[in-house]
């Protein structure tokens, strides 16, 4: 079945995960500490952020939650905001953080419009930050659909949001792939009755998506040639 449609996850496919998002969580969390060490080690502990080596472990919440998932467990340790206004916080300074490009972006998505595909974004992040995100890499206009977690589809693994692309778009499930580096994105397109494609850009590993996904690739650089196989 050929595959008209790709729906991309944002952070660890679009953008790799490690070297966009580790810097920025040690100066947030240090930010949110408020200079308080017993705070600082226990963020990093809900958050399974190695504070030594400066760099998220693979089971950490953040790799594929919502910022309201995430917040949730960080406020027990925040005394100077609610989880609302924490939320509000990490979703506002995100959009800002220094992005890496998994390949450079705006030739990939070029070539794959040049195909005539049909390009989505579905992140568990918020559709704020991916809009300003995507605005900063300058391929905003690539995409015919972009929702977060609060665009009022739903989050991942749930399929509903990659149903939403579908629908919005006019094409079938079985004609799309669900692009990502986590099991949530997998499921999700499992799911969703969706060609998987799994990338290494992410946490996860090749034997943790493996089982999932109809091929892992090492970047999303590698998907023409998939493609074209």
């Amino acid at each position: 079945m050929p595959v008209d449609a790709l729906l991309f996850d944002k952070d660890g496919t679009l953008f790799d995960f490690g070297a966009t998002w580790n810097s920025w969580t040690a100066k947030t969390i240090h930010y949110l500490a408020q200079g308080r060490p017993e705070v600082v080690q226990g963020l990093a502990k809900v958050l399974s952020y190695d504070l030594d080596r400066g760099e998220f472990r693979r089971d950490s919440i953040a790799i594929a939650s919502t910022n309201s998932e995430i917040s949730a467990v960080m406020a027990p340790y925040i005394d100077h905001m609610d989880v609302a206004e924490l939320e509000l916080y990490l979703t506002t300074s995100a959009a800002d953080a220094t992005l890496t490009e998994a390949v450079p972006l705006v030739a990939f998505l070029d070539d794959l419009l040049a195909r005539g595909k049909v390009l989505g974004v579905m992140t568990n992040d918020s559709e704020l930050s991916a809009r300003n995100q995507l605005q900063q890499a300058g391929v905003l206009d690539h995409f015919a659909f972009i929702a977060g977690f609060d665009s009022g589809h739903g989050a991942k693994p749930d399929p509903d949001p990659l149903l939403a692309f579908c629908t919005a778009v006019g094409v079938d499930p079985s004609r799309t792939a669900m692009v990502g580096d986590s099991l949530h994105d997998l499921e999700a397109g499992d799911a969703a009755g969706m060609r998987r494609i799994a990338v290494l850009t992410g946490m996860a590993l090749h034997e943790d998506l493996a089982p999932l996904a109809d091929v892992v690739l090492p970047d999303i650089g590698h998907i023409q040639a998939w493609l074209d196989s």
